[in-house]
Parts: C-alpha cells; sequence; structure tokens
C-alpha cells in the first residue's frame, strides 16, 4: 500500500523518473516512491532504437552537446557542465552496464539489447530503496502546507481515498497531458506541444516508387512559406510515403514549429550526390563517357555509390533511354542529369504516419525552471524534468541524455534538502 505521507514522489516511471528517483534514493533520502500510470514503467527505453536503445552520444564537450537540441540548447550550458554524456556512460558503468560506441558515435549497450537498460535502471532503483507503484497515476497536486496534496487512480488504492501529501515532488510525465495539466494547475505556463523528429510525406511523386533505397550523404534543404530555409546532410531513406532517415529527422526537429505553422507544406530540395559541385559533376559525367562509352547508361552508374534505382528513376524523369550508351550522352541530357543529382525539388504534403514522431517540441519553459537544481522557480518544492520541459534534441541519444541529466539534478538537489532529511527519519512509516 502506497503511504500517505511521502517524503519523495516521482510521477513518472520513465528515463528521467527514474534517473531522479535513483539518485535522489542514492545519496541518502528515504521514502523515495516512484509512480508509473502503465503496468509497465521504462516502455519507451525499451523499444527505443529498434530494441536497442541508443542511451547517449558520445559528444563529450557540452559546448558541442548543446548544438544537438533544436530548444533549450542555449539554456542546457550550465546543466550539461554538470552531468553530460561521459558522466551518463560513467554512470552506466558504475551500474553494471558497459556501453560501446559505433562509428557514427552513438552508444549503445554492449548486449545491443534495450531490456539491459531497463534492467539496469530497475535493479539500481531497487538497491536504491526506491518503492515503484505501476498501474498508478498522478491526476492531481496542489499546494499544501507540507508540500503537496495529491490526487491519485489506480487498482493500488484498493477502495481507499486516492489522496495522499508529498514534502517534494518530481514532475516526469513525459509528453503524457496529465503532466502538462499539473504543472498548469501550479502556476506553469506551457508551450504548445507539437511533434518534433518525424519523416516527411511527399505528394503524389514518382520518387516513392523506389520505397526502401538508402542515401548517405545527402543534402536537404527545406523551403517553408514563411521564407525560412532548413539544411540538413547525412543519410536518407526513401519509404513508401516520402523521406525518412537520420537527416530528415533532424531537419524536421529544426524546422519542427515552422512545418506545424504551415500544415506540414513546404518545398524540399535534395542534392543527391553528397555535395559535388557542378563542375565535380560534369567531370564525373566525362569520365564515365570515356571510360563507359558502349556500356548503356541504366547499367552503368557515373559513379559506385550512386543508387542503381535512384539513377535508373532520374533517366526516366529526364526521357533518357536506358538502352542508350554513355557515348551518346548529349550535353542537354548530361545537363539535365546534373541538375537532377544536385537538385531535385519536391513538395511536401504533410507528416509521416500518425503516431510515428518519436518526440514533442514544446512544454514547461526552462525561464520558469531553476536550472541548478530543476526546482521550478514558481513552486517550491516542485521539479520538473525529462521530456515535460520544452526541450528537446535530434535523434541520436541526446532526448535520452537531456532525461539522464535533468534527471541526476534533481535527485541531486532533493536530496541535498534538509527538509526531506527530517521527514525521511521521522516518519518511519513511510
Amino acid at each position: 500500500m502506497l503511504p500517505e505521507r511521502l517524503p519523495v514522489l516521482v510521477a513518472g516511471g520513465g528515463p528521467a523518473g527514474f534517473m531522479a528517483a535513483i539518485t535522489a534514493a542514492e545519496a541518502g533520502g528515504r521514502g523515495v516512491h516512484l509512480l508509473e500510470a502503465t503496468p509497465e514503467p521504462l516502455h519507451k527505453v525499451r523499444i527505443s532504437g529498434g530494441g536497442r536503445c541508443n542511451v547517449t552520444h558520445a559528444c563529450w564537450d557540452p559546448r558541442e552537446l548543446v548544438a544537438h537540441y533544436p530548444r533549450g540548447s542555449r539554456a542546457l550550458r550550465g546543466p550539461f557542465s554538470r552531468f553530460a554524456a561521459g558522466d551518463a556512460l560513467a554512470w552506466f558503468h558504475e551500474h553494471g552496464l558497459e556501453l560501446v560506441e559505433e562509428a557514427d558515435g552513438r552508444l549503445f549497450p554492449r548486449s545491443n539489447r534495450s531490456s539491459s537498460v531497463v534492467d539496469t535502471l530497475r535493479r539500481a532503483a531497487t538497491r536504491a530503496g526506491v518503492t515503484l507503484h505501476t498501474g498508478l497515476a498522478l491526476q492531481s497536486a496542489a499546494p499544501a502546507p507540507d508540500g503537496f496534496a495529491l490526487q491519485l487512480r489506480g487498482q493500488q488504492l484498493s477502495g481507499r481515498s486516492g489522496g495522499v501529501t508529498a514534502r517534494r515532488l518530481v514532475l516526469a510525465t513525459g509528453s503524457h497531458p496529465s503532466g502538462r495539466r499539473v504543472a498548469a494547475s501550479l502556476g506553469h505556463s506551457l508551450v504548445p506541444p507539437v511533434p518534433s523528429l518525424f519523416t516527411l510525406a511527399l505528394a503524389g511523386e514518382t520518387l516513392l516508387a523506389l520505397a526502401g533505397v538508402a542515401m548517405d550523404p545527402v543534402g536537404l534543404t527545406l523551403e517553408l512559406p514563411d521564407g525560412g530555409i532548413q539544411r540538413q546532410r547525412g543519410p536518407v531513406l526513401i519509404t513508401h510515403w516520402g523521406l525518412s532517415g537520420p537527416a530528415t529527422l533532424r531537419l524536421t526537429a529544426f524546422a519542427a514549429r515552422q512545418l506545424h505553422a504551415c500544415r506540414y507544406r513546404a518545398r524540399l530540395r535534395v542534392d543527391w550526390s553528397g555535395g559535388r559541385s557542378q563542375t565535380d559533376l560534369a567531370e564525373l559525367f566525362q569520365q564515365a563517357r570515356g571510360a563507359q562509352a558502349r556500356r548503356q547508361l541504366g547499367n552503368a552508374r557515373p559513379w559506385p555509390e550512386l543508387s542503381r534505382r535512384l539513377w535508373q528513376h532520374l533517366l526516366a524523369e529526364a526521357g533518357a533511354m536506358p538502352e542508350r550508351r554513355w557515348a551518346e550522352l548529349t550535353r542537354e541530357l548530361q545537363g539535365h542529369l546534373i541538375r537532377s543529382l544536385s537538385d531535385s525539388c519536391y513538395a511536401v504534403s504533410g507528416r509521416g504516419p500518425f503516431g510515428e514522431e518519436f518526440v514533442t517540441a514544446g512544454g514547461v519553459p526552462l525561464g520558469e525552471v531553476n536550472l541548478t537544481t530543476m526546482e521550478s522557480r514558481l513552486q517550491p518544492g516542485l521539479f520538473i524534468v525529462g521530456e515535460l520541459l520544452d526541450v528537446d534534441g535530434i535523434t541520436g541519444g541526446f532526448n535520452f541524455q537531456h532525461c539522464w541529466t535533468s534527471g541526476w539534478i534533481a535527485g541531486q538537489s532533493i536530496s541535498g534538502s534538509t527538509s526531506v532529511a527530517e521527514i525521511s527519519g521521522s516518519d518511519r512509516r513511510c
């Protein structure tokens, strides 16, 4: 049964909530209770990275790390100077989980299984003395003389009133609307949430017939109706609805609010050549014309890394017969193909499939939180961490890193509170 008086209540059993609860308990705070509304805590960790969990990124300098956050970058310099990627790596190592770096800088558990991360966090919470309650959700919170008066909902209550009090309350509810409602009821404003890190749907394009084709690197330039421009470069995957892949996700993260404002209608220019100049492309064509003069255009690409399916698609778009030999390629057709390779243009008609977006932009403004403690500037004793804040990162482990950082800082701050130590020692029923 959940006690009616709690020293610390953490609402939300995701990465930020677990880190806050574990850190507070390991630093000496007793009576730390962690609530998760669903039967399965850390579900987002378990399914992330295709079941592998990209825990963080090998970006060790906080000044470089903040550049990977479309919202919150400047404000995060302080928190990351206290607990950044290197600290997360050490924390997991100390708790029995080894992380390994991939070529692109992403850090995964050596087991290559997200369950290893989940198990590590759950073991750490148990050893530290955190009490986990699943199927129990925070419905409302109001200031009280001794902290916060809370209303909970869940089967654990077994017919008793859902009312409890907590001296310290941590909101780690992620993008769930319930956390935003509680934060607003306690006086916080909210930046309206919009999707971030999503794929792009293209309208009526023959490109969609190339689903499954991957290219790296590809240059993307998003031209927005308001005149704004966003650029990214990296791997791209063609899907049956449009474009996906890391470069697309980064692009939509930085343009999340602009795309939302224009109802996801924009123009996308794609450089399939990987950044080659017009002169470089003309030279490649000249070399192919000489070295592959007798070969058919459809069977011989201007450079080996160019996808065969994409090359044949561009030939068809240009009206070039694939049976034509390289020696017969006219200057006019060559110019058309070079323009298509370096500057193809597509109409963006929306986001990818509903529910596919990875994170949400929006939440409690950072100015309303003391980022040295993660405590609310408006409501003493209230701590706000993780995705509930108006912070989001690009793909590559950066969103998890913010969860580890904000949760750790909140846990440290709570454990250093005299009032928590006092109630932990005096109310042993907890």
